[in-house]
């Protein structure tokens, strides 16, 4: 996946979210990353594209269900290791501090990702999306205590904006024991 943009739409309905999803999917060229159920009854689609694919699509399905919608977001110019944390896949090079944002929200939590990989140099290790959360999301990361304490607190800024932030937090040397959850 080389997608410049990431789409997410958020519904509080099921059976809107398919509906959601299909008209997303034939609106513009984009991938279908992730549509699934998610904790508390809720829906999600994720697509990911060309910034104006992606543009199209969200604007497209969160019209058709005005409604239904509980949060959508386009993140252009996506850091490339957004997809990989949301699937859990990226790979893990060196271990450093440990930083987790948590999120009442899924879409102010991709937000607020990109935003940590972009402020400085740390590793996502995952980011969580509202499966066995009730429905929050959080995101894990790793690098030099100062750099995942800068990521952290420009991620957890995104969220607080939103009035959305659980919680925040940065351990500087984690055991062993810890990571092993992660990796």
């Amino acid at each position: 996946m080389d997608f410049r943009a990431i789409g997410l739409i958020e519904l509080n309905s099921v059976a809107a979210g398919m509906d959601v999803t299909d008209t997303m999917i034939k609106t513009a060229d984009v991938e279908l990353v992730l549509a699934r159920t998610i904790c508390s009854g809720k829906y999600m689609i994720i697509v990911g594209g060309d910034v104006a694919a992606v543009r199209a699509s969200v604007e497209s399905g969160s019209s058709k269900w005005e409604g239904a919608v509980i949060d959508s977001i386009v993140i252009p110019n996506v850091h490339p290791s957004v997809f990989p944390a949301i699937s859990g896949a990226n790979l893990i090079i060196k271990k450093g501090s440990l930083g987790v944002i948590e999120s009442f929200s899924v879409a102010s939590l991709l937000e607020a990702a990109d935003a940590a990989v972009k402020t400085a140099n740390v590793q996502l290790m995952e980011i969580r999306l509202a499966m066995a959360l009730g429905g929050k999301a959080f995101v894990s990361l790793t690098g030099d205590v100062s750099a995942v304490r800068a990521a952290v607190d420009a991620g957890a800024a995104v969220v607080s904006e939103k009035g959305l932030l659980v919680n925040k937090v940065v351990i500087p040397a984690p055991s062993d024991q810890l990571y092993r959850d992660f990796i």
